[in-house]
């Protein structure tokens, strides 16, 4: 068992075809230097007024360092990528209309740090999601390069398709080890957990996941990037955060400090002073389905 890897130009139909089946691939190389030692700096002040974590599972020798798109503007490229935007899209495409930023973080697991619980990321939902709904797609940059001794992510390629019971074996479990640039693709379904770090230096990678745009993010993007600074991001990615529509009537709000004028139920996007770049229409081919049955 183990992951595939691809070089960042590799055809996007092969690397996610290689997702799906595995449940995770690696693309090489796939960011800039000039982005992650921008990444570095940035981070640098931040990290070091990060707590470490309050228990087992989040690391009592790991940092957790969010709201990176409020923080850091070089946070943006990684969440932009093209490549990763594609296969984000077309991996989670069978369930939803758009897709949202479910959770920017960086994480920094110092020496002597055990390994993680394994678990599967979906279960920031609980498990009322039906098995067959792929909620998110995930991915982990490294920042510094991931190694075995240094705490690369463990990770149990086709475990995606288990039942939820199965433990993982010694044998089944690989190391995500990858070089500094380089970034794992892998499910909200997937077994994995971030690995012991025997070395003498801080493992860094950076974790954006992405989910369907009908469900609740992980992280709070309204309160990590509120209207007073996501207004100044680019549109793209005002949106990925979530300020438009998932769907039709998903996602308005109401201003509670000016009276209603013309509509009291306003897009998202009229809170960062715009309109939006593309309106939802009703969807009348769902609501026939509904009353067939």
């Amino acid at each position: 068992m183990s992951l595939q890897y691809f070089k960042s130009n590799a055809a996007l139909k092969d690397v996610l075809y290689a997702i799906k089946k595995d449940g995770g691939a690696i693309l090489v190389d796939a960011a800039s230097r000039n982005n992650l030692d921008n990444f570095v700096t940035e981070l640098e002040p931040y990290l070091a007024t990060t707590p470490y974590g309050r228990d087992d599972f989040t690391g009592h020798k790991t940092r957790r360092t969010g709201a990176l798109i409020a923080r850091m503007p070089s946070s943006h490229g990684f969440v932009m990528d093209d490549r990763v935007l594609g296969l984000a899209k077309a991996f989670l495409s069978p369930y939803t209309e758009k897709i949202t930023l479910h959770l920017s973080q960086a994480t920094t697991i110092y020496p002597d740090e055990e390994a993680q619980l394994m678990h599967r990321d979906r279960f920031a939902w609980g498990t009322h999601i039906p098995k067959a709904i792929e909620p998110q797609f995930n991915t982990l940059w490294a920042i510094t390069d991931f190694t075995a001794e240094n705490g690369a992510t463990r990770i149990v390629p086709g475990s995606q398709n288990w039942p939820w019971d199965e433990e993982a074996k010694s044998g089944q479990i690989v190391q995500a080890e990858m070089s500094r640039g380089s970034v794992l693709l892998y499910t909200g379904t997937v077994l994995h957990g971030g690995g012991q770090n025997k070395s003498k230096d801080p493992r860094v990678g950076l974790n954006l996941t992405y989910c369907l745009a009908w469900l609740r993010q992980q992280e709070n993007q309204y309160l990590s990037c509120p209207p007073h600074i996501a207004k100044n991001l680019d549109e793209e990615l005002q949106e990925l955060v979530g300020y438009t529509q998932g769907t039709y009537g998903l996602g308005y709000f109401s201003d509670p400090e000016k009276p209603a004028e013309k509509f009291d139920l306003m897009v998202p996007e009229l809170a960062l002073g715009r309109g939006p770049r593309h309106r939802v229409k009703f969807n009348t081919d769902q609501l026939s389905k509904v009353e067939d049955k």
